[in-house]
């Protein structure tokens, strides 16, 4: 397996393998496909990897966007969606994805990236709850960051407008 920086050749695959992740997830929108299409035309994805298989076909990607902190943009970003094609999940491709990303986002001298998903799988890359964090105006358990230089931030976070579509 190979990660690489999204091409643009590689969009219709990473919609299909996109929608395909999620088609049987249970917290599943049914949007994540066109959240990244939407991020990708604003110019708002800050880090967007694929992951190929040994034969080039893209199998996997993983998607960083800017987010606002009680209305201020800065050097946090939100990690996803990360998706893998169904048939490859399980065999570490997205914990790879999320590891170079994060890698990626710590090159580019960012304070940190959050997340909301499941704390028992995104802690085994340092993701924290943090009550003093919110989402929606909110403390969840599954609102998690990750602090990559400086102190954790305090407030609400708001993704990138992209997250909105219906």
């Amino acid at each position: 397996m190979q990660i690489r920086d999204e091409r643009d050749e590689d969009v219709a695959a990473i919609s299909r393998i996109t929608t395909a992740a999620f088609a049987a997830a249970p917290h599943s929108s049914g949007t994540e496909a066109r959240i990244v299409e939407a991020l990708r035309k604003a110019g708002a994805l800050t880090v967007s990897l694929v992951a190929t298989s040994d034969d080039g076909r893209i199998v996997g990607h993983v998607a960083f966007s800017p987010v606002q902190i009680d209305g201020v943009a800065g050097r946090w970003y939100g990690l996803g969606p990360v998706s893998v094609a169904p048939e490859m999940q399980r065999q570490g491709i997205g914990g790879a994805l999320i590891r170079e990303g994060l890698a990626r986002l710590a090159a580019q001298n960012a304070d940190g990236c959050v997340l909301l998903g499941d704390p028992a799988y995104y802690s085994r890359f340092g993701f924290v709850g943090d009550p003093a964090l919110t989402y929606g105006g909110k403390p969840s358990p599954y609102f998690q960051r990750l602090v990559l230089k400086g102190k954790a931030p305090k407030g609400d976070v708001k993704y990138h407008a992209a997250f909105d579509v219906a």
